[in-house]
């Protein structure tokens, strides 16, 4: 299933918390757009609805910034992928692992190559000023608990 929902900058943090509320272990959520799009803000608003007190910092350089409980109810691992060059790089973060009790919230995943994850729900920022577009491909295991209808 495709949905295209168009949103204003003072929406983006209802957005995302109603898709961080409906995270679950093995989920992998894909995050694509340009640079200052709303990546990090939806994943921020992501975090603060599994219970992230305060304001998560950008992974960027980190490249992998992992939450676990108590800090949040799931385990969740934000990942910035824009510094990575070589598919082989990858191999390094580990990221497969994140999925056994947790999830992963990835930005940049054009960076992964030919890496991946089938299901993984696909969200693309278009847009600029105070205007944004978000473009869900929602696959089928998101079907029934995708909550922006």
């Amino acid at each position: 299933m495709n949905v295209t929902i168009p949103y204003t900058l003072a929406e983006a943090e209802r957005i995302g918390a109603a898709i961080g509320a409906a995270l679950m272990p093995g989920d992998v959520v894909l995050l694509s757009g340009d640079l200052g799009a709303g990546k990090t803000t939806l994943a921020r608003a992501m975090l603060k609805a599994r219970g992230l007190a305060g304001e998560a910092p950008s992974p960027t350089f980190a490249i992998v910034q992992p939450y676990a409980p108590p800090e949040v109810d799931l385990a969740v691992a934000h990942v910035d992928l824009y510094r990575i060059e070589e598919e082989d790089e990858l191999i390094e973060l580990g990221l497969d692992d994140y999925l056994y009790d947790g999830a992963l919230l990835i930005e940049w995943p054009e960076r992964l190559g030919t890496q991946g994850w089938p299901d993984a729900l696909s969200l693309t920022i278009s847009g600029s000023g105070g205007t944004r577009i978000l473009t869900a491909a929602v696959p089928a295991s998101w079907g029934s608990r995708w909550p922006l209808r």
